[in-house]
């Protein structure tokens, strides 16, 4: 018997004063059996992180063609292609050909992604935005994590602020370059 996606639900309070977004609202993620509670979690601070106006999941692995998380405008025409985890050069290659922003957020060691990366061809690559999120933060995060999630996610000044079903954690989102071809 196959193992069936995990559903989760959170209700959440964004607050990114770095980008002026403050937006409350629901979202229902499922995990797929092969993802990590690491990789959901990513997923979903990724998705406040970029939060505007036509953002959305993909379908996740019933269409690898898709990027995890997309922003589309109001026309369809795709304005950002997020990645998370450790995507290869290929992948973002093919990205920065269809979209005109590409980032990706880790949950892994970021200096192994950037020596995957290094001296690969990769379209724009000067263009990539790739960010880490602490390591530490999402471990206390994956502690708390339960099917039901009131999350509040305050950004300032680059600190990341999470409030998981009344406990507070903090930590950053650091951006690093790579050095592809």
């Amino acid at each position: 018997m196959a193992l069936t996606a995990t559903i989760y639900n959170f209700d959440i309070e964004l607050a990114n004063v770095d980008r002026g977004v403050y937006e409350s609202f629901a979202l229902k993620v499922a995990q797929h059996p092969s993802e990590t509670n690491e990789y959901l979690l990513t997923r979903v601070l990724a998705y406040c992180l970029e939060y505007a106006e036509g953002i959305g999941f993909s379908r996740g692995l019933a269409d690898p063609e898709e990027p995890p998380i997309m922003v589309r405008d109001l026309t369809g025409a795709l304005r950002a292609w997020i990645e998370i985890g450790s995507p290869d050069a290929d992948r973002l290659h093919k990205a920065s050909k269809a979209s005109p922003r590409v980032a990706v957020y880790t949950h892994k060691d970021p200096a192994q992604l950037k020596r995957a990366l290094a001296g690969q061809r990769i379209h724009k690559s000067d263009a990539l935005e790739l960010y880490a999120v602490d390591r530490a933060l999402l471990a206390e995060m994956v502690a708390m994590i339960d099917r039901r999630v009131k999350l509040a996610i305050s950004i300032t000044d680059g600190q990341l602020y999470v409030t998981m079903n009344g406990t507070t954690v903090g930590g950053t989102i650091e951006r690093f370059a790579i050095d592809a071809a």
